[in-house]
């Protein structure tokens, strides 16, 4: 047993939430993560990708003084790294002119940048840009400190099946390799990613050390959920989901078996001498090192409050402002603020028109209650009958339509922002996915504000949510009544969501197939759903896109996002289906 454990490597994976942009305070994350892990008698310290300046930096990395600032703050770093290695990600700035920087990984030693590696797998799909930004590394590499070999790569390239873990093990020797990662989150993301990382290590002979970002940065959430599987393919560690998390395990290298992955005729990795393994002061005894992954649900609501919470603060915001209606979005959108931000930062706008029921007047008002936060109720009758009044000559013998239901709706957009302005509130708008998609919302009227929490929660999964927070909370935290009640806009008599839509279930089921999978209308309709609507929630999409792309962010859960994730032309002539462009 004794021999055991001094045969044992002691790692960290900083899990960490850093800001895009934020040298000095990033730097100082790095700074108190290497302090706690010193003091846990950590060996080797893994910092996520691009953790320095934070991750997408996006067309920062094209600022020249942007690199030369990132690569002062890496020296800075790397004074850090004294009786300890650091693994830290951040960019290099490119070694040719009209070339553009890497991603790298540098190994911090002796209070130097002792070597780096480059990222060799540039993912361009999805949310993902890395090849506009960045030039692909040209070689694996493996890091030696005595008779400890280690393997560095970075995010995509473990997700590669050609990826250079198995040249890092089979040739380099490597018994441990750390990937470290900026993996956005979606529904179920974090188990998906262990698995993966169960493979590689059961399939290389070797440990892989995961470390992944937690973080809210525009429209993409990381959830951290770090791990650390073992050469029989077996979790040895787990971070927590959606929280700042130093995870710290006790390796045995002489357990590594070596990979099967990579041909003996394989070129061999590049390999950096860079001295003895630190010896550390102490070695305290390690607690419980397995998080529990969470069950889907809260894993979602949990993803929602980080990205909002992170939205408001990294941005300087001091409270959020949202039209509360008494539907069941508004006071979702309402409980997540609040649980984000705290009560006493969150404001809710009631606005009746005359179409508004009293039952809705009165569940906004509970909710507010129930929440602990401000409320402010301003009727709109009186605005929108001087709009009408404005606009009579010119709308003369012509019926009431849409243009008048837009009419109300933009009213409020107008207080809302008005409130924004005055108090220096950023607004929430809070349509779900399901009604983006098909362009049920109205531009400059309930679509106004500068984040959207719910923009990728399709309506089914807004009753899910709510049901689980008010099970959480052991009591109708949002009203009985809000969630039972049949959906309105409540901008005509008699409105409701089912006369210009399809039930939620069934349009949520096309959304998912036709914008997350990419199915054709004749493919979904061969999974049992009705042609005619099918076509008819198709057409609705394409036509809409217009508005979609002027909406505000919000937060991506799932697979295919609108936004960076889904990117169409709005000229585009290509229909599956005929229809007039929607309003």
């Amino acid at each position: 047993m004794k021999r055991s454990k001094r045969r044992t490597i002691r790692i960290g994976l900083a899990q960490m939430n850093p800001s895009v942009g934020d040298l000095p305070g990033n730097l100082d994350r790095i700074r108190d993560a290497t302090l706690e892990a010193k003091r846990k008698g950590v060996q080797i310290l893994a910092f996520p990708e691009l953790m320095l300046c934070g991750y997408p930096p996006e067309d920062l990395l094209l600022k020249p003084r942007f690199l030369q600032d990132c690569e002062a703050a890496l020296g800075e770093a790397a004074s850090l790294a004294r009786g300890i290695i650091l693994l830290a990600g951040a960019p290099e700035p490119p070694r040719a002119p009209g070339r553009n920087p890497y991603n790298t990984c540098a190994i911090l030693y002796r209070g130097r940048i002792a070597a780096r590696y480059r990222k060799m797998h540039l993912p361009n799909y999805g949310v993902f840009d890395e090849r506009r930004y960045f030039e692909p590394g040209a070689e694996a590499l493996v890091a030696r400190f005595g008779s400890l070999t280690i393997g560095v790569n970075i995010c995509e390239d473990i997700w590669a099946e050609d990826g250079p873990t198995p040249l890092q093990v089979s040739e380099g020797g490597a018994g441990i390799v750390f990937n470290i990662s900026a993996s956005p989150y979606h529904r179920r993301k974090g188990p998906e990613r262990e698995r993966l990382m169960r493979r590689r290590a059961r399939r290389n002979g070797c440990y892989i050390a995961y470390v992944n970002l937690i973080g809210g940065q525009d429209e993409l959430v990381f959830d951290g959920s770090s791990v650390i599987a073992g050469p029989d393919g077996r979790t040895i560690a787990r971070g927590n989901p959606f929280e700042e998390h130093l995870i710290v395990a006790d390796l045995d290298p002489s357990k590594a078996k070596g990979g099967r992955g990579a041909s003996g005729t394989a070129a061999k990795p590049a390999a950096a001498d860079l001295g003895a393994l630190p010896k550390p002061r102490n070695r305290p005894t390690l607690g419980r090192k397995r998080a529990d992954h969470l069950k889907p649900t809260e894993e979602i609501y949990r993803a929602l409050v980080l990205g909002t919470r992170d939205y408001v603060e990294k941005n300087g915001f001091d409270g959020v402002v949202l039209g509360l209606s008494g539907g069941i979005d508004s006071a979702l959108a309402a409980v997540i603020a609040a649980d984000a931000l705290g009560p006493g930062r969150v404001a809710g706008l009631t606005m009746p028109s005359p179409y508004t029921s009293r039952e809705t007047l009165l569940d906004s008002r509970r909710l507010a209650r129930n929440l602990g936060i401000e409320l402010f109720e301003i009727p709109i009758e009186g605005v929108f009958d001087s709009y009408l009044d404005t606009l009579s000559e010119v709308f003369a013998g012509r019926r009431r339509d849409v243009t008048e239901e837009n009419i109300q709706a933009r009213i409020r957009g107008n207080l809302l922002m008005a409130l924004s302005n005055k108090f220096g509130w950023l607004v929430l708008a809070t349509g779900n996915k399901s009604e983006i998609a098909v362009g049920y919302c109205t531009l400059y009227g309930d679509m106004a504000g500068g984040f959207a929490v719910l923009k990728d929660v399709p309506k089914t999964l807004v009753y899910t949510l709510s049901r689980h927070r008010n099970r959480v909370e052991g009591r109708a935290l949002i009203p009985r009544s809000t969630i039972a009640r049949e959906p309105t806009a409540e901008l005509k008599p008699g409105q409701l969501d089912r006369d210009a839509l399809p039930p939620y279930r069934t349009l949520d089921r096309i959304i998912e197939l036709y914008v997350e999978r990419n199915l054709s209308a004749r493919e979904i309709v061969r999974r049992g759903l009705d042609r005619k609507t099918v076509e008819r929630v198709i057409r609705m999409i394409d036509l809409n896109e217009y508005k979609r792309r002027q909406g505000p962010p919000g937060i991506k859960i799932t697979p295919k996002a609108f936004g960076r994730d889904r990117r169409l032309p709005i000229t585009n002539r290509y229909r599956e289906t005929k229809g007039r462009r929607g309003r």
